[in-house]
């Protein structure tokens, strides 16, 4: 059927309802999923953050997508465009909406260079170099890891960037349906696939049954009220990396959403698909490395180092472990892509939108800007490493201010507009389009007036007030 969305011309639409589940979907599926959910689950409680982490899901992280989703398809416009639409006084909040995708898209695509240089290397053959090579660190005697030492150089994370960077930018250059929901329909069931098999491989493991239980079972021993506070903000924060929200993404899909969808049910979808990925994402590391680790719960809690130094020594020394380490960096680089097609689709949008110019030209803009800002991270590490901001590395400060402190601010902008200046019945009014139920009308009221903005105040000054 052909999309009725007013968004024809240049900016395009998706052309089914599967096509638009699978990109919002694989827009969520990135990073966070893959190394960060896991190792917050085995820190916070195992079946405690589970637990509390679906109920934020199917309440908070519904309630804030679907408002998203409706408000862009409602105006058919990019962030900016799309909340002047709503209500000229918080153009501003569509300004900080298309800010934060522009800061993070540089940064993530350096991340994504990494994972693109680990996936190289189990290819070739060569995992146990970086589960195994230590290189010598100066006059203290120390070491570096192979992960330490390759970031601190400047030409090949700058090389695997910039290759990262371009992938990307073939699938925004050929737009909406030919790019971003072909290759979404290609990569997610792939990635599904490869996630369950390497977690029921993963689960053959000696041992794995205790790793298995300490994920997936409450822990409630030592857990305070204290550590129960903690685990809330952690799951609540999780969401934002989880589902895309709060960057302006799924505005700009859903002005590509077609009418005659239903909002409501596509988000369920998407949720549905987003957390399972999160879930055996943990199936295949926190058994695995619990093994490997002999118990040592410090093992699981080791953050981005969880996936680029004690992982690859996990595949090292399990039975076939060339073959899970290569397939296990396949997975986490398309994800990967998938949340930067979109990060990079929203900025995009939003240039097509404010400069009026072609999506060749906007896509070419976005690409130079990407690279220069996203240089100054690869150098952060290396020949700039002396540079600092608030004692943080460029790339670490960049992710600090987008998601500590513009995204909850973004979020609590848009449940005051919706909650309390245009009303929820602007966003019910959509979802009920064409005749269409709305089951979770009065959770979502309460939700978006009530619960939603004291969750962002919260995790607002969590960073400030304790260390998650």
């Amino acid at each position: 059927m052909k999309n009725v969305n007013k968004n024809e011309g240049q900016r395009g639409g998706f052309g089914t309802k599967i096509g638009f589940i699978l990109a919002a979907a694989g827009s969520a599926v990135g990073l966070g999923n893959i190394w960060r959910f896991p190792y917050l689950a085995a820190k916070y409680g195992g079946g405690i953050f589970l637990l509390v982490y679906l109920i934020f899901a199917v309440t908070f992280g519904f309630a804030l997508m679907l408002t998203e989703i409706a408000i862009g398809r409602k105006t058919g416009k990019s962030v900016i465009g799309a909340f002047k639409s709503v209500d000229k006084r918080f153009a501003p909040a569509g300004w900080l909406g298309a800010a934060i995708p522009a800061l993070i898209l540089p940064y993530y695509c350096v991340i994504g260079g990494w994972v693109l240089k680990y996936m190289t290397v189990f290819l070739t053959g060569k995992g146990s170099e970086i589960a195994n090579k230590v290189y010598d660190a100066g006059a203290d005697g120390g070491g570096l890891s192979f992960f330490e030492h390759f970031i601190s150089l400047t030409g090949e994370p700058s090389l695997f960037f910039i290759i990262y960077v371009l992938i990307g930018a073939v699938v925004i250059f050929l737009g909406v349906e030919k790019g971003i929901e072909k290759i979404s329909k290609f990569l997610m069931p792939v990635l599904l696939l490869l996630i369950i098999g390497i977690g029921i491989y993963t689960l053959t493991l000696d041992g794995a049954g205790e790793g298995l239980k300490y994920y997936v079972l409450p822990d409630f021993e030592g857990f305070t009220v204290s550590k129960l506070l903690k685990t809330i903000a952690a799951a609540m924060g999780q969401l934002f990396y989880s589902m895309s929200l709060a960057m302006g993404i799924m505005v700009t899909y859903g002005s590509y959403m077609r009418k005659n969808d239903s909002i409501e049910g596509s988000v369920r979808q998407i949720e549905i698909f987003d957390t399972i990925v999160a879930f055996l994402s943990g199936l295949i590391i926190v058994p695995a490395v619990f093994v490997f680790s002999g118990g040592d719960e410090s093992a699981l809690n080791a953050g981005p180092g969880l996936m680029f130094i004690t992982l690859p020594k996990v595949f090292d020394s399990m039975p076939g472990g060339q073959i899970i380490g290569s397939i296990f960096f396949i997975i986490v680089a398309l994800a990967a892509l998938t949340s930067s097609i979109s990060l990079m689709e929203t900025v995009t949008a939003v240039v097509m939108e404010k400069f009026r110019i072609s999506r060749a030209k906007s896509c070419i803009a976005v690409i130079i800007f990407t690279l220069v800002l996203g240089m100054v991270s690869v150098l952060g590490y290396s020949e700039w490493s002396d540079f600092t901001l608030f004692g943080m590395q460029f790339l670490d400060f960049f992710d600090f201010v987008a998601n500590n402190l513009m995204m909850p601010i973004m979020a609590f902008l848009t449940c005051i507009l919706v909650g309390y200046v245009v009303k929820t019945k602007f966003v019910e009014e959509e979802v009920m389009y064409g005749g269409k139920q709305f089951r979770s009308k009065l959770i979502y009221r309460v939700m978006i007036k009530y619960v939603c903005p004291v969750c962002m105040i919260v995790i607002l000054i969590t960073p400030f007030v304790t260390k998650i």
